[in-house]
Order: C-alpha cells, then sequence, then structure tokens
C-alpha cells in the first residue's frame, strides 16, 4: 500500500530533521544546475555536430564546476551611474525565491529516518500550488530591478520586457492550475499527487498541460521565449552590466527555475515520484526511497526538453510571442477550465470511469483545436497585393512614385538647321 503524505503529516518533524531537509534540496538544487549546465552544452554539441566541452575532467564532466569557479574569481565591475543598492540587491533577488519555492515540491512519500516517520518533503500548505506561483513572481523582480537599475538603455528594455513576459504567461499558467483543482479539490501538492493514484492528470487534463508547458518556458526566459536577454537586439538582456558572482547568481536562478517549473509539472500532471505503468506493477515501486528516483527521472525529461527547444527552435517576434499568449493561450485556458467545470458538475454523480472517458475526449478535441489556435498565431501575415506598376501612385493602400518605366518619354527637341 502506497503511504501518500497528507498534510496532517507535516509540522511534527524535529529541529535537526527540518534543517536536513533544507540543506539536503539546496544541494539538489545546486548539483543539478551543475549537471544542467554541462548536459545541456554535450546535448547542444551532440545536436550540432560539435564536440561540447571535453577538457576539464573525464569528458568535460568538471567544465561546470570550472566555470563558477572562475565566475566567482573575476573581478567585480560596477558601473559608473548605477542605483547601486538595486544593482546589487537584483541578484539576491532572483535567486533566494527560485530555491524557497522547493520547499513544498513531493519528493517521495513518507519514510523513516533515524527512527521518525517523515514524509520526503520540507512543508506542505493547503495552498501550496498557489505558494509556487506567487514566490516565483517576485523572482521575476529581480530581473525588473536589474535593468532598472543598471542605467543603460537595453538592460532596462529587457526589464521591460520581462514584466509583459510575466503578466501574459502567469495568467495562462494560474488558469491551468485551476483545472487540477477541481479535479483533486485541494491544492496541497502532497494531496494532489495523492488524487491521482488511479489516473495521471496528464490524461485528464491535456489541454491544460500543453499551455502549462508553453508558459513555464515564457516563465523561465528560456529560448524561443528569451525575450528578456535577446543577446542579438539587447546585447545581453537584463543582465549586461553584471560580471562575476552577480552574473553567476542570475544563470543559477535560470537553472534553478527551470528545474522548479519542471518539478511542479510532474507534480500536477505526471503523478509526481509515483512510478510510471509498467512499473508502477513492481511491488514496492512506489515505496521507500525508491520514488525519489521516478521524480527525478520526470525532472529530468523537462530538461531535456528545455535544452532541446533551445537547440531547436528560433526566438519568436515579440508581437508573436504577446499575441500567442493574449490570443491563444489565455483564452484556450479560460475555456478549458469552463469546459472542465461543466463535465465535474454534470458527472457528479456518475461513475468515476464515465468521467474519466468525458474528460479525456474532450481534451483530445480540445488540444487538437489549441494546436490549430498556435499554428495559425505563428503563421506569418499575408502580403497584401500590389498594384501593377502604370497604376501604383493611384488607388493603392500604399501609394508609390510611379517607376522610371511607366513615366511619358519627353519629346526631345529637334535642332533647326539653317542654310548657310
Amino acid at each position: 500500500m502506497i503511504d501518500f503524505p497528507t498534510l496532517d503529516s507535516f509540522g511534527t518533524d524535529p529541529w535537526w530533521l527540518v534543517a536536513v531537509k533544507a540543506v539536503a534540496i539546496f544541494a539538489f538544487l545546486v548539483l543539478t544546475v551543475l549537471v544542467a549546465i554541462l548536459a545541456e552544452r554535450k546535448i547542444m554539441a551532440r545536436m550540432q555536430r560539435r564536440l561540447g566541452p571535453n577538457r576539464v575532467g573525464w569528458h568535460g564532466v568538471l567544465q561546470s564546476l570550472a566555470d563558477g569557479v572562475k565566475l566567482a574569481l573575476k573581478e567585480g565591475l560596477t558601473p559608473a551611474g548605477v542605483d547601486k543598492p538595486i544593482y546589487l540587491l537584483a541578484p539576491i533577488i532572483a535567486v533566494i525565491p527560485a530555491i524557497t519555492a522547493f520547499a513544498v515540491i513531493p519528493f517521495g512519500p513518507s519514510v523513516s529516518v533515524f527512527g521518525h516517520h517523515t514524509p520526503l518533503q520540507l512543508t506542505d500548505l493547503p495552498v501550496a500550488v498557489l505558494y509556487i506561483l506567487a514566490i516565483t513572481s517576485i523572482g521575476v523582480y529581480g530581473i525588473v530591478l536589474a535593468g532598472w537599475s543598471s542605467g543603460s538603455t537595453y538592460p532596462l528594455l529587457g526589464g521591460l520586457r520581462s514584466t509583459a513576459q510575466v503578466i501574459s504567461y502567469e495568467i495562462a499558467m494560474g488558469l491551468c492550475f485551476a483545472a487540477v483543482f477541481l479535479l483533486s479539490t485541494t491544492m496541497s501538492t502532497s494531496e494532489i499527487i495523492g488524487s491521482q493514484h488511479r489516473h495521471w492528470f496528464i490524461l485528464l487534463v491535456l489541454p491544460s498541460f500543453l499551455i502549462y508547458a508553453i508558459s513555464m518556458v515564457g516563465e523561465t526566459n528560456r529560448a524561443p521565449f528569451d525575450l528578456p536577454e535577446a543577446e542579438g537586439e539587447l546585447v545581453g538582456g537584463f543582465h549586461t552590466e553584471y560580471s562575476s558572482l552577480k552574473f553567476a547568481m542570475f544563470m543559477l536562478a535560470e537553472y534553478i527555475n527551470m528545474t522548479t517549473v519542471a518539478a511542479l509539472a510532474t507534480t500536477l500532471f505526471l503523478g509526481g515520484w509515483m512510478a510510471p505503468w509498467p512499473l508502477s506493477l513492481i511491488p514496492g515501486a512506489n515505496s521507500g526511497w525508491l520514488p525519489v528516483l521516478w521524480f527525478v527521472a520526470k525532472v529530468w525529461v523537462f530538461l531535456f526538453i528545455f535544452i532541446w527547444l533551445r537547440t531547436t527552435l528560433p526566438r519568436l517576434r515579440y508581437d508573436q510571442f504577446m499575441g500567442l499568449g493574449w490570443r491563444v493561450l489565455i483564452p484556450a485556458s479560460l475555456a478549458w477550465v469552463m469546459v472542465v467545470a461543466l463535465i465535474r458538475a454534470a458527472t457528479m454523480n456518475s461513475s468515476d470511469t464515465t468521467r474519466t472517458l468525458i474528460l479525456v475526449v474532450a481534451g483530445v478535441v480540445a488540444t487538437a483545436a489549441l494546436l490549430a489556435g498556435i499554428v495559425r498565431a505563428m503563421r506569418p501575415p499575408a502580403e497584401p497585393e500590389r498594384a501593377p506598376a502604370a497604376t501604383a501612385a493611384v488607388g493603392t493602400v500604399y501609394p508609390v512614385p510611379p517607376l522610371p518605366a511607366a513615366r511619358p518619354a519627353a519629346a526631345t527637341p529637334v535642332p533647326e538647321v539653317t542654310n548657310a
């Protein structure tokens, strides 16, 4: 039998066990960032038929650690004209919320640690998912303040883009959570996993998962949504004026945020730490410390997709990016939440199998419509028809002067010949 933690399982651990959990989560995040940076460079090199890092350590396995030490030992430069207190505080604001958001992420079921029966989770809240959404929103202030305090044009543009990005995509993301709340009747992360013991929510609310997967790429400023950085047009975006350890803190926050949104997607839609089928049929697959392996494996599937997208897709134009959020994802999220609410109300007295079949069929139809809307939003606008050159100057939307070939030839004067 699977030992699913509940809200009553928290708040009874001794202080030293809470401290051990906190240190273990911090170590997990730092180690994941080091491995993710190396894996990103290796995977991108493999996809682009290159070698990637292969000098520091065995096949370059120590390259991330060497880069971190190099950044920490570099001279920290502070440009003249910056708002120094905010300039120094911005990297801290970006990193701390990224780490603290992991406090309510479940790693596994309840286990025995030195005689204490405790969940593999630091803590849980009745509104744990909303806590994650709020705390990650605070981290965006680090990007906004970094761009504003630098006193430079391009970082300021990166900070403004980040503000618009968060407003656009957090609305769609929050509506995705609403569909999960309707099915699980809770906002606690541990209890949401417990409500998926029969069916993972990716099967029941597939459109919500798809919208969340797109929104989490925008939330983490990753390609093709890396508009706050946009090296090709903003030099480096919000962190152009940062160097040394302060720059490393922004990179640390970005990769920790990637891990956080991947862990949240695993918790809400992929059954959290529960083993996938058919491994779930193995006795003991969902008990003890083994579920930590399933959880980490699911998180790394999302991290690989992050890397794959960066290697494959070009950056979107800003109008495409905003149009996708406001014209497609937000209306689709709102419509899908209404559909889930109607199905739940209509099948209140029906069996669980009937409700599941109706949700699966409705989800497939809504997903097809959503993909069609995304393709239509990404399609380039049709060019207006141009009038022939002879009539281009008259009655067209964009009047242009007539081409030289369309102008009437001027009469050439003939010189008079006189007899001497």
